[in-house]
């Protein structure tokens, strides 16, 4: 039954809180965000979700809400925003917006200075006591951004700029929660959902369990959701268990394809799966921020935060699920975690470097173009130039269009994406100002620009096993096989001709492609070696950053899901751990493998489209 909860409708204006003289408003609290996005990327970054005017070039509808003046006067105005091309160029950026208030726009222009996220001043306006309209006006579409907004009758008082301060000043203003309420307690709670965390939810709940869904953005699917738009990949419903993965084909899209339409990525059809299992409560919309632990290597509660009101509860259980991706949910834990590549001699890998870095996988930035009538597009450039030599002249980009390799791919995410956008908005300038074949471009426009990067690699968490390539290489025996995974070792680097071009910048991919043989993978790499009580699933379980370049496709994902959804529910009903499961109730696991999670009382679609993506095979469109 659907048990969507309703939390986030509460507290409506839960973002707009007085101060002394002051009155906060949260930019991603406003009640009508127009054509501006909610961005809650980089909450750990820079301190807060906010909202980014995605256009294209093309400037946003403004972004309104109501507030209460307390009283007639004099009134300055402070936005916190960032110049997000400071990294590159010294110049103006593009990120231009202005502050409206009861229909006067304040003539400051905003976003488009200084070198990072900080409090800029949007002028003064007298204003009457009572309701008006305050909006946020875009004047350029180039992803200005806004946190957001302090009004004051004293001149010189700005919030803090620390996150530390910020974040005090925040709870003591009421935009973030002074304390968390009671949301209740669960067999199992999940943390994110992308495809491994809505298999891991769904499986849990379908054996037993009653589950809490928890997700930061406000559409399930992950790196497969219209923000992202990558394909599943990988092949289910393989030997020695071949249920694993049947129950994707009750949510999976039917069409294949990167960077293509949203509707190619059937965003209802994951929600509703979500949102109709018994005993499953969707979350979405809200960030775990913080854990609660116990006797020292268990968490006893998670505390999430809604991305548009502030509002926090905390959600308690017995076991937790890790499927943020980046690990998030075990490094708050104090999980142990690895992360970059390790060196050649350290697991004795052919694959590795002969030293380990911090090399990574990159974030894909994804776009195309659509035909239309003749159109032209902003001179855009700031600090990338392109040229005849060194352009892209293509009408879109998908997985190859790859950024921040060799940067720290979570504290330096915002601008690990940033660059994603740069290049894509210079190089489209390039090809329709001034190439030699622009005329194969006038009739061209951006049809899509994703602002969610779609990630490849962080942190790992590292379990009571970690699966290295002599496991895969040599088909290794583990008592505790479980799901297969079927692409080969399909590790990126940077494309050598873009380094070239653009070194220590690139943001071309490449890739060598090493085949496997269908490997069974052992339930040990799926829980934490020193969170006792904390699963995993997704890119961040226990393997090396060799093996991840096969485990990490989304149908592979989803089955290690349904892995850990089977075990929470043998925790439930031994009032076990994750490390008893394998060492005290493994038979029962593979039981419930050889049944799966799917449904048996509906007519399952053909598995045609649920198995590609996988080492006999090489789709027109890759998988990120």
């Amino acid at each position: 039954m659907k048990k969507t909860l309703l939390i986030s409708l509460l507290c409506i204006v839960a973002g707009l809180s007085a101060n002394a003289g002051g009155i906060f408003v949260e930019a991603e609290s406003f009640s009508h965000k127009g054509g501006w996005s909610l961005d809650q990327q980089f909450t750990d970054l820079m301190g807060s979700p906010y909202l980014i005017a995605h256009g294209y070039g093309k400037p946003v509808a403004d972004a309104t809400t109501e507030i209460e003046i307390p009283a007639e006067g004099t009134y300055y105005v402070y936005a916190r925003t960032y110049n997000w091309v400071s990294p590159w160029t010294s110049e103006e950026g593009p990120g231009a917006f202005r502050i409206k208030i009861g229909g006067r726009t304040l003539k400051p222009v905003l976003g488009t200075a200084g070198d990072c996220w900080t409090w800029q001043s949007a002028g003064s306006v007298k204003l009457k006591g009572g309701r008006t309209i305050l909006a946020l006006s875009d004047l350029k579409g180039f992803d200005g951004r806004c946190d957001a907004i302090y009004l004051t009758t004293e001149e010189n008082d700005v919030p803090p700029t620390d996150l530390a301060g910020l974040e005090d000043f925040r709870r003591k203003t009421g935009a973030i929660s002074s304390e968390p309420y009671d949301g209740g307690t669960y067999d199992f709670v999940v943390v994110g959902a992308g495809i491994g965390g809505i298999c891991t939810a769904v499986s849990a709940a379908r054996f037993g369990c009653r589950v809490a869904l928890v997700s930061d953005r406000l559409i399930p699917g992950g790196n497969n959701s219209s923000e992202i738009r990558v394909h599943l990949g990988g092949y289910i419903e393989m030997p020695p268990y071949e249920a694993l993965g049947r129950m994707q084909r009750e949510f999976g899209h039917s069409t294949i394809g990167n960077a293509q339409p949203a509707s190619n990525y059937e965003d209802e059809k994951k929600t509703a799966f979500i949102e109709n299992q018994e005993g499953l409560d969707y979350f979405p919309g809200w960030r775990a921020v913080k854990v609660n632990m116990k006797e020292g290597s268990l968490i006893e509660s998670v505390v999430v935060r809604n991305v548009e009101t502030g509002r926090e509860m905390t959600l308690s259980a017995p076991v937790f699920s890790d499927c943020t991706g980046d690990g998030n949910l075990g490094f708050m834990a104090g999980a142990d975690w690895m992360m970059g590549r390790e060196g050649r001699d350290e697991y004795g890998e052919t694959l590795a470097p002969e030293c380990g870095d911090k090399r990574t996988m990159g974030a894909s930035v994804q776009w195309y173009s659509v035909e239309g009538e003749k159109s032209s597009f902003p001179e855009f450039s700031y600090g990338v130039e392109f040229n005849e030599e060194n352009c892209q002249a293509v009408t879109m980009g998908e997985w190859t269009w790859e950024t921040g390799m060799d940067r720290d791919q979570i504290w330096e995410f915002e601008r690990i994406r940033d660059y994603g956008l740069l290049v894509i908005y210079s190089n489209w300038s390039f090809l329709k100002n001034h190439y030699s074949g622009k005329a194969e471009y006038a009739s061209r426009e951006l049809g899509w620009v994703a602002y969610t990067a779609g990630k490849r690699e962080s942190r790992r968490l590292v379990g009571d096993y970690i699966l290295k390539q002599d496991d895969v290489d040599k088909h290794v025996f583990h008592e505790d096989a479980s799901f297969t995974t079927t692409w080969h070792f399909d590790l990126h680097f940077p494309d050598p001709r873009n380094s070239s071009q653009f070194p220590g910048n690139e943001f071309i991919a490449a890739t060598r492609e090493n085949p496997i043989y269908p490997y069974a993978v052992p339930y040990r790499v799926l829980y934490s070696r020193n969170v006792n009580n904390l699963f995993m699933a997704g890119r961040n379980i226990s393997v090396t950053h060799v093996v991840l370049g096969s485990t990490r496709l989304m149908r592979t994902i989803g089955m290690m899901g349904e892995v850990v959804g089977m075990a929470a529910s043998i925790c439930k009903s031994h009032e076990a751990l994750p490390r008893d499961v394998y060492q005290r109730y493994l038979p029962e696991l593979k039981n419930l493998m050889k049944r799966g999670a799917a449904r048996t009382d509906i007519e399952l679609p053909d598995n045609q489209h649920f198995n590609e993506g996988g080492y006999l095979d090489h789709l027109p469109a890759r998988s990120l």
